[in-house]
């Protein structure tokens, strides 16, 4: 991650198990040790159950979060994972979260976040 400050995964999840994507507990689970499984650090856990159908959620972690709106009827999740420093991948998470979601598909990119560039970063105390 050299020159930047984070690393931002955000994912297209196609072909879900509608029943898992419409569940709060098992999204909420399934989030929460995926972060655990790619070394984060849980602070806030946040999910909310939508009428008739759908999850949002979100996990903060120390390096950032990891969240998700879901919708079951599409069989589709968007679920971003955003990381800081060098110890928790977040592909890890997110291909954790792929495989209990049961995903067929998907469409997934990086984004550095806070790209550092010469002459372009300033001290808080400059600004």
């Amino acid at each position: 991650m050299k020159n930047a400050l984070g690393r931002h995964v955000l994912c297209e999840a196609y072909g879900c198990d509608p029943k898992v994507l419409d569940d709060r507990e098992q999204v909420e689970n399934i989030m929460v040790q995926a972060a655990l499984h790619a070394g984060a650090e849980i602070r806030e856990v946040a999910f909310h159950k939508f009428a008739p159908q759908g999850v949002s959620g979100v996990v903060v972690i120390s390096d950032s979060h990891l969240a998700i709106h879901t919708w079951p009827e599409y069989e589709y999740a968007a679920i971003d994972v955003f990381t800081c420093g060098n110890t928790v991948d977040p592909w890890h998470a997110l291909n954790y979260m792929l495989k209990h979601f049961k995903a067929k598909d998907t469409d997934s990119s990086e984004i550095k976040r806070g790209v550092i560039r010469q002459g372009r970063l300033m001290s808080p105390q400059a600004t």
